[in-house]
């Protein structure tokens, strides 16, 4: 349920052994906070119990957020540069994707304890939310070690607003669309 700076910035995941560029770091940590919010907001009105819905439908919000995105941002990356995205150019989009996919790895492992029945599904299911809220608050640390800050409180602060404004994100969006 941690959080790993390097990991997300230049982490095996990735294929780097060199730190991203403020402009990759960026494209990343915007697609782990909408994939992590837009979990969240399918997780929300999921109605737990002993089945494996809620597993596919947090999967499946995933992966079709993941395609949406890495097209999304390709076709805008095309026309800022002003012509086709080359292979090499359309793999690095995809990379940038990816945080969209781990938004889904642990609520998904926590349902699926509570789909085995070693926990209740309700408590299976708040402790998916919680993880992903604590993800969308715990990016504040990461993006202060981009900035070259150390852990503070001002940086707590930071993660504790980044929670509730995703929240808020999250209520916004299943008021309007459940």
């Amino acid at each position: 349920m941690g959080l790993d700076a390097n990991a997300l910035l230049h982490g095996p995941l990735f294929s780097r052994s060199t730190p991203l560029d403020r402009t990759n770091a960026a494209s990343r940590i915007s697609a782990y906070v909408y994939g992590n919010v837009l979990v969240l907001a399918v997780l929300i009105p999921i109605v737990p119990g002993p089945n494996y819905v809620g597993i596919a439908i947090v999967l499946g919000t995933a992966l079709s957020t993941f395609v949406a995105h890495a097209f999304a941002e390709s076709v805008g990356h095309s026309v800022r540069q002003g012509s086709r995205l080359t292979t090499a150019e359309r793999r690095a989009e995809l990379r940038d994707s990816v945080p969209i996919l781990t938004s889904a790895v642990v609520p998904c492992v926590v349902l699926a304890i509570g789909w085995l029945g070693w926990i209740e599904p309700r408590t299976a299911q708040l402790l998916a939310e919680l993880a992903v809220l604590v993800r969308i608050g715990g990016i504040a640390f990461v993006i202060g070690r981009l900035n070259g800050e150390r852990p503070s409180t001002r940086l707590l602060m930071s993660a504790a607003a980044l929670t509730l404004v995703g929240a808020t994100v999250v209520v916004v969006k299943v008021l309007l669309t459940h």
